[in-house]
């Protein structure tokens, strides 16, 4: 009899401690340590630029009450640092990631070695969205793109163009404008948009596809010929035509929009609390004013809108990268 009043008792003490313990973990105040978001550019580049801006205000009570660290993993047009994530962050809400579209996407399309795409990763909200522009050295002899054309034709090959990587926002925009001019020109890719910048001020590079908010931020040293967007700028460069305007055919495919993300296998009840709170702090008025003072455009989604915007964006571009492969 006292052996089976012992079994009872051992049982209750587990049963109980069983219940306390999921009890907490259901309890448990998320979050209750510092946030992590990586972002797969060098530090100075527009997405780490804002990223550091919108996550500015995360430690207030009414966002996430807790900082937001941002860790750099930068290479290969973001593939080290997205290859990272989808494979080794952890899925408890204590890792996030800065997204870009399109360059995530494009390039889970084209290229073979990479280990995410749009279907193991979660948007959270979109922060932004940032044009691609065509920009020469401020002492170049190019002052329109019909300049730059006219030049290429008559030098195949010669017009070097820098990027931020591989199949990302500033490459797509060149393929489309190769495409359109008729002219044979080539594309040097650069370990980040910041590096891509320096090398045409430093005339290593005749002409580069950079972020509208980096090349605004030195516009003084740089000329900027073209918007590669459906719609000039009215905010920060309304002077400045597109591509369009200027008769030649590229689009709002390259247009980089910006924002977190976790992997797939994060928590819903984890997911729910970022998506509900994150537009919040990216709409405020802290955040507004720095992005503006920054050149940087503020377009600020919702998960549901992300999650549409990534569905669309992921069929345009399969049909606009159809044919390409990876070199």
């Amino acid at each position: 009899m006292k052996l089976y009043f012992a079994l009872i008792k051992k049982l209750l003490i587990i049963t109980f401690a069983f219940l306390m313990t999921g009890m907490g973990i259901a309890n448990a105040k998320y979050p209750e340590s510092p946030i992590s978001l990586m972002v797969s550019y060098p530090p100075g580049g527009a997405t780490d630029f804002q990223a550091r801006i919108v996550s500015m205000m995360s430690g207030e009570e009414k966002y996430l009450g807790q900082p937001i660290v941002v860790i750099n993993k930068a290479g290969a047009g973001g593939k080290v640092g997205w290859n990272w994530f989808a494979t080794k962050a952890k899925t408890n809400g204590y890792d996030l990631a800065a997204y870009n579209i399109p360059h995530f996407v494009s390039q889970s399309i084209v290229m073979k070695d990479v280990e995410y795409n749009a279907k193991n990763l979660e948007p959270i909200a979109n922060w932004g969205a940032d044009p691609a522009v065509l920009i020469v050295n401020k002492d170049s002899p190019f002052n329109s793109v019909k300049d730059l054309v006219n030049f290429a034709k008559k030098n195949p090959g010669k017009v070097t163009f820098s990027g931020a990587g591989k199949f990302v926002g500033h490459h797509l925009a060149f393929l489309e404008f190769e495409k359109s001019s008729g002219a044979k020109m080539t594309y040097v890719p650069h370990k980040g948009a910041v590096a891509g910048l320096a090398a045409v001020k430093g005339g290593q590079i005749m002409a580069g596809f950079n972020n509208l908010s980096d090349a605004y931020r030195t516009k003084n040293t740089i000329k900027i010929l073209a918007v590669a967007d459906l719609e000039r700028d009215k905010d920060f460069l309304p002077e400045v035509p597109t591509f369009k305007e200027q008769g030649y055919n590229v689009s709002n495919a390259s247009v980089n929009f910006r924002g977190f993300m976790v992997r797939k296998g994060t928590p819903k009840e984890v997911i729910d609390f970022l998506a509900e709170r994150v537009p919040l702090m990216f709409s405020d008025k802290k955040v507004a004013n720095q992005m503006k003072a920054g050149g940087s455009p503020l377009k600020i989604m919702t998960r549901a809108e992300v999650q549409d915007m990534w569905a669309k964006r992921e069929v345009s571009l399969k049909e606009l990268l159809k044919g390409l492969t990876a070199n």
